[in-house]
């Protein structure tokens, strides 16, 4: 669906996580968003982070559009997205000082997003006490309990504050008295909450429309759309390493529930897969390395989450886990980013194969104690032991940099498209 390298004015492009999040899709997003209409998020919150690099200018993004910075293009937050707006704002504020300008002009949020408040936040760091030595290792960002109450039907939406303030006030005092009683230590100041909320309502309006008629019409003109997933397959609610998981649907069907686009308006899904395997938080993880190669890739690849600085886990790159990602949801290209942090190793390691007791399977499984308890059969292929950061066509790489990206595409069978080899905005190799 793209047209001379641009993106389709007949169908819409969607970006997705391959793996456990974390793989760059914000960079992704910000190269093909300089040729795009309208850039949307689909789901999640500010669980998500997103790293853009330009003219040596760090912006992090965890509500917004990576391509909020396309000067030119418009940027939704969907209906299917939590939104805290205490961090929306703040967010708004580091990156304007770092040199954002005019969003206010082109950011849009849906009426129908749903809110995240901040005993939404204490709400999940309670939750991860009860559960002990078993907790799944959230971000604490309140968005597990705010899909909760919005799955309950006591959840609150955009619409609902900007619109008569006197009913907004009765359902989250009836929102905050229902939490209470599950959580009897919950300390919520509701007169301060409501004040603090009156004014976000006045800055939030000029922001708010009916986002599903605006990207229908948007489809309707013919106009270059882009979809940014937060998160990744294998964090998804119904599809990822439940119950390790994120709350939302951050695979293909997400597009459509988080937007209100039917499927036959998607046209390519760019599956974004880092060229080894991170995770943050707990849960199954079948290729980490629990040595000096993780403790190398970690160092090399600066794998600290954006949203919750903790240390990312590493290992290999897991064919297995991509076979599945890519069945979900339909990859017709791919992009695999931090090839470059591969560039010293003598052999690389590709998982290739599972086994479970013994036997091979052909098949992630949907346990996860028997996904903790799988043998995975691996592949080495030689390392290329050069610097690959200044390489900005295919054909200079070297040939076992390219054996390798070839390896994966014969596995994965699809093609290719983007390598990312550093962190700046420019650092990315297009196989034509």
């Amino acid at each position: 669906m793209f047209e001379n390298g641009s993106l389709s004015r007949n169908k819409i492009t969607v970006v997705l996580g391959a793996q456990w999040g974390d793989e760059g899709k914000g960079k992704v997003v910000d190269l093909l968003a300089k040729d795009a209409d309208l850039v949307c998020r689909c789901q999640g919150g500010n669980n998500a982070g997103h790293t853009v690099v330009v003219d040596n200018t760090e912006y992090d993004f965890h509500l917004l559009p990576s391509g909020i910075i396309n000067s030119e293009c418009k940027s939704i937050i969907g209906n299917g997205v939590v939104v805290h707006l205490p961090g929306l704002f703040e967010e708004l504020l580091k990156n304007e000082n770092k040199g954002l300008v005019g969003w206010q002009d082109r950011l849009l949020i849906s009426n129908k997003a749903h809110l995240v408040f901040d005993f939404h936040q204490q709400v999940d760091g309670l939750q991860e006490q009860e559960k002990g030595s078993k907790s799944l290792g959230t971000t604490k960002k309140g968005i597990g309990p705010s899909y909760s109450s919005k799955a309950n039907r006591i959840g609150i939406r955009v619409a609902d504050l900007i619109g008569d303030f006197k009913l907004f006030a009765e359902k989250f005092s009836a929102l905050v008295e229902t939490h209470k009683r599950m959580f009897p230590t919950l300390n919520v100041n509701k007169e301060e909450e409501l004040e603090r909320y009156r004014m976000y309502a006045e800055k939030l309006k000029p922001l708010v429309i009916e986002t599903v008629y605006f990207i229908h019409d948007e489809i309707k003109k013919g106009k270059r759309i882009l979809v940014e997933g937060a998160n990744a397959a294998m964090l998804d609610i119904d599809f990822g390493t439940y119950p390790y998981v994120t709350s939302s649907n951050c695979s293909i069907g997400g597009v459509c529930t988080g937007l209100g686009v039917p499927p036959s308006t998607i046209g390519d899904v760019v599956g974004v897969v880092k060229a080894y395997s991170t995770r943050v938080g707990d849960g199954p993880f079948p290729t980490e390395q629990k040595n000096e190669i993780g403790d190398f890739l970690q160092t090399k690849g600066g794998e600290i989450g954006v949203t919750t600085k903790r240390k990312r886990r590493c290992g290999w790159l897991d064919i297995p886990m991509l076979l599945y990602s890519s069945m979900l949801n339909g990859y017709t290209k791919l992009c695999i980013t931090k090839l470059d942090i591969l560039d010293s190793l003598p052999e690389i390691k590709l998982a290739i194969g599972y086994k479970l007791n013994g036997t091979p399977i052909s098949y992630v499984p949907s346990n996860v104690s028997e996904l903790s308890k799988v043998e995975v059969i691996y592949e080495t292929l030689p390392g290329w032991q050069s610097s690959t950061e200044q390489v900005r066509d295919y054909n200079d790489l070297p040939p076992n940099a390219k054996r390798y990206i070839e390896r994966v595409e014969e596995f994965i069978q699809v093609p290719v498209k983007w390598i990312g080899v550093g962190k700046g905005r420019d650092s990315i190799i297009t196989i034509k």
